[in-house]
């Protein structure tokens, strides 16, 4: 008997921007990987036409135009946590984007409250399509704490549905790292040790067919995960973190709240 999906209920943060029907599209897509209900969350007042757009948005997707929608009233960003709680969501789906300067996406402060304050895991689309391309490339990153590991195994469930040609599981090795190392007495970690370590954490999450490359990207912020991904010209990035709404960030993972370099799964 398959094991029971970690997301039962996920749900699209929606609005009626001309991004909106790709959202939707991109959350049709994470619900059928994940065999999930699928709902959607709107911040503002039921009226005949609301109603209406959000039929014809679902019958365009091949969505059942009965789905539901929960309702909620005051400041976007409350409203969709709010309604995150009270609903038990396992996922929220949303775009992420308010503006693009240079190569930086920034995200909107719907997408940047949602990292930071929701209770649940949140997937971000830089750029939803309305035909979502596969997510060829992923990079996940990686801690070797037991969320990790669970967080891992989700994501070889997506990258196999997603036919991924290459998952890279990186680990993030600062300057204060090799200090802590070097100064233990057993000496410090030598880079073939530390390889070992990552290999062990990934074989740790059980067998796979997906194909995985082991990365230690070395720098002092997670900029330095970004700027591997953009190199990879990677697809989705997954992160996993035991913070839940209110509570901070991990450090290496912080900047998350303000740029982000592509499709974003934050995994609670």
């Amino acid at each position: 008997m398959a094991d029971p999906s970690p997301y039962q209920k996920i749900a699209v943060a929606s609005t009626f921007s001309p991004r909106f029907d790709h959202v939707l599209a991109e959350g049709k897509r994470i619900r059928d990987r994940f065999s999930s209900a699928l709902s959607l969350i709107y911040v503002g007042e039921r009226t005949e036409e609301t109603t209406q757009k959000f039929r014809n948005a679902l019958a365009k997707i091949g969505l059942p135009d009965d789905s539901t929608v929960h309702y909620e009233k005051g400041d976007p960003a409350d409203g969709i946590l709010r309604a995150l709680r009270e609903k038990e969501i396992d996922m929220i789906i949303a775009g992420a984007l308010e503006k693009e300067l240079v190569l930086h996406p920034f995200l909107g402060n719907v997408a940047r409250r949602l990292v930071r304050d929701a209770e649940c895991s949140v997937m971000l689309f830089t750029r939803p399509e309305h035909e979502p391309k596969r997510m060829k490339r992923i990079v996940f990153v990686a801690n070797y704490s037991d969320q990790a590991r669970e967080a891992l195994k989700r994501t070889f469930h997506l990258a196999l549905g997603e036919s991924c040609e290459r998952l890279y599981v990186t680990k993030m090795v600062t300057t204060f790292d090799e200090a802590r190392n070097k100064a233990r007495k057993s000496g410090k970690k030598s880079k073939d040790d530390q390889e070992a370590e990552l290999e062990e954490f990934i074989l740790s999450a059980g067998q796979t067919d997906v194909p995985i490359e082991a990365r230690l990207i070395r720098g002092n912020t997670g900029f330095a995960i970004a700027d591997f991904a953009k190199s990879v010209d990677a697809n989705l990035m997954v992160v996993p973190t035991t913070s839940s709404g209110g509570e901070t960030l991990p450090a290496n993972v912080a900047w998350l709240t303000d740029v982000i370099p592509c499709n974003l799964w934050l995994i609670r």
